[in-house]
């Protein structure tokens, strides 16, 4: 009874994470679907402007800039993305790290692209980069560890 206990828990962690994970794509997808269109719709301002009037048409200039700027965000946005995509969400972890799915006494984390906060069924988790402060505080720590961060005290009650 007791394994069939332990399969359950598994099971509810791991379709935890597989939503997290969803939820984390469909934000990013979103994101980008969006940069898409902003792309697209500067380029079609700087077609329709039509050709440079001379040398020195700054309002051209402008659009181009515009959508390249843009077109930068996008090209991160898809990094962002396939950074994502290469975590497994059947993998169990032992230590924080990236991929792993942090519970603490003070707050929910999701190591994976900095999003921010989620929303996942009855909790909230925090989505967050190995490269954000609060990471480094806690990589590699394991469950029932301590770390400081920002003068409070975090006690890490679960990884998976």
């Amino acid at each position: 009874m007791k394994i069939s206990k332990f399969v359950n828990y598994l099971f509810s962690l791991l379709t935890m994470k597989k939503k997290l994970l969803s939820a984390c794509a469909d934000l990013q997808l979103a994101s980008i679907n969006s940069l898409k269109s902003t792309v697209d719709e500067s380029q079609k301002s700087a077609n329709e402007y039509g050709a440079p009037k001379d040398r020195y048409d700054s309002f051209r200039t402008q659009l181009l800039r515009k959508r390249d700027m843009f077109a930068q965000q996008l090209a991160k946005a898809n990094e962002q993305l396939d950074i994502l995509m290469r975590i497994d969400p059947e993998k169990e972890y032992s230590i924080v790290e990236f991929g792993a799915v942090i519970i603490t006494n003070k707050q929910n984390l999701f190591i994976s692209i900095g999003l921010g906060k989620l929303q996942v069924d009855d909790g909230v988790f925090y989505a967050i980069s190995p490269a954000v402060p609060i990471y480094k505080a806690m990589e590699g720590k394991k469950a029932g560890e301590e770390f400081a961060f920002n003068n409070i005290t975090y006690k890490i009650e679960k990884i998976y």
